[in-house]
């Protein structure tokens, strides 16, 4: 392997590592947050998210 090689493969492990903590905190954002609220069988269920 030649030092360009080695040189590219770790930018391109820094890129994936960074585009996986991008998604990772985008998701994490968009988590829905409040009161859930449902009516079942056992009566009216309250639930903080």
């Amino acid at each position: 392997m030649t030092r360009d090689n080695v040189l590219y493969g770790l930018i391109g492990v820094f890129a994936i590592a960074a585009s996986f903590f991008a998604i990772q905190l985008y998701r994490e954002k968009q988590k829905t947050t409040g009161v859930e609220i449902s009516i079942g069988e056992r009566g009216v269920s309250i639930e903080k998210k």
